[in-house]
């Protein structure tokens, strides 16, 4: 496999462990970007975009980036409560009132953000075309009773959580999110990325391939449900018949370009490796003339809020949340250090900050495989054993 790019002296290893991800996976396509104190010091690519096209991965490929998104919609938040206009333990109904419907209004935005709101999937069967529509969305959302008893108890919130915090910041800022993030995020920062895709990029966006243990893993799943038995974690991100288990298929869930052209801000973003490792670093160091959170807003953000069991889940390891940011969860999800935030995002996407080594980081690939494949776990241990020999 040929990889192209640049990496500066000292993160040799980096490099090496990236060209090592594409074994077994003749069809991959991949980037890798870092940051450290605002500089890029690693920005690598390779494999295929889209292999039945024939089309290499390149410079400016970018690709649905699923879940990660959460840590964008999350940033946001944050910067919305560092100037005053959230306050994350009001509760959801002062910036948002029809949220109150079906026994909703005692929840926080601190929940909603924290996976706590007991809306990890819809009680409603929805088709592909409703979560194209906002609005739909939000209604559906509005008229919901909690699947549990909002107690402190998570269940992760797969593709809900958009919508939910999208709203919230919607009504507060009066634009959709993904006009607020441009304006606030990728236009001041002059990065490839969006929540809802511009219709002139479709054709810069990878082709998605589910490998065969993601196959078979959602083959398994399904075998094992009983008839009639609810499977709301699998709900969650089906939505009971919008996506298919895998989110993806050859020309269905996050392929079909309405998808990618919609805002579905729970796992619909799309951006560049290069373009999620410089929004990271401006999260916790100045970065192309922007610094995007402060240190305080990063300590409130990264208090542990959920942990451990859900009440809907797959089974362990599991995750952590902060307030809406993932923490360090080892051995699901290990970043940098215990100080790090961000979000992974389903297939193999993973991207955060640092702020003690001032890190933005980012892997995104088009091969998608299950949870703990290990590809972007290899490369943070890589980046982890460069920084340690730079201090020797």
């Amino acid at each position: 496999m040929e990889i192209f790019g640049e990496t500066l002296p000292g993160f040799e290893g980096v490099q090496e462990a990236f060209a090592n991800a594409f074994q077994d996976a003749p069809f991959m396509g991949a980037a890798v970007s870092i940051m450290i104190k605002g500089e890029m010091v690693v920005d690598l690519w390779g494999g295929s975009a889209d292999h039945e096209s024939g089309k290499s991965w390149s410079t400016d490929t970018a690709s649905v980036i699923f879940s990660s998104t959460k840590g964008l919609l999350s940033i946001l938040a944050m910067t919305l409560v560092g100037n005053g206009q959230l306050d994350l333990d009001s509760r959801v109904t002062r910036y948002w009132p029809e949220f109150g419907e079906a026994g909703k209004s005692n929840i926080t935005v601190r929940q909603l953000l924290s996976h706590q709101a007991g809306l990890s999937a819809t009680r409603e069967d929805l088709k592909f075309e409703d979560v194209l529509d906002w609005q739909r969305m939000v209604h559906c959302l509005e008229r919901q009773e909690p699947l549990w008893q909002v107690d402190g108890r998570h269940s992760y919130h797969a593709l809900t959580f958009g919508w939910l915090v999208g709203e919230v910041i919607r009504r507060i800022t009066t634009m959709s999110v993904g006009e607020f993030f441009d304006e606030l995020v990728a236009s001041p920062l002059g990065v490839t990325a969006w929540i809802g895709l511009p219709e002139s990029r479709l054709s810069t966006v990878a082709h998605l391939t589910n490998s065969d243990r993601r196959h078979d893993l959602a083959a398994a799943r399904l075998a094992t449900l009983e008839i009639g038995d609810p499977d709301w974690y699998g709900r969650s991100l089906t939505l009971g018949g919008a996506f298919p288990f895998t989110l993806v298929s050859h020309d269905g869930g996050f392929n079909d370009s309405r998808a990618r052209l919609s805002q579905i801000p729970g796992a619909g973003g799309i951006a560049s490796a290069r373009a999620l490792a410089t929004i990271w670093s401006s999260t916790v160091t100045p970065t192309n003339g922007l610094r995007l959170l402060d240190d305080e807003l990063i300590q409130r953000a990264t208090q542990m809020q959920s942990e451990g069991q859900q009440v809907f889940s797959g089974p362990p390891p599991y995750l952590r949340w902060g307030t809406g940011f993932q923490i360090d969860s080892p051995p699901a999800r290990q970043y940098l250090s215990p100080s790090s935030f961000g979000h992974d995002g389903s297939g193999g996407q993973v991207a955060f900050a640092d702020p003690i080594e001032q890190v933005g980081f980012c892997f995104i690939t088009n091969w998608l495989d299950v949870a703990g494949d290990g590809r972007a776990d290899s490369l943070i241990r890589a980046l982890r054993t460069s920084l340690d020999a730079s201090r020797q």
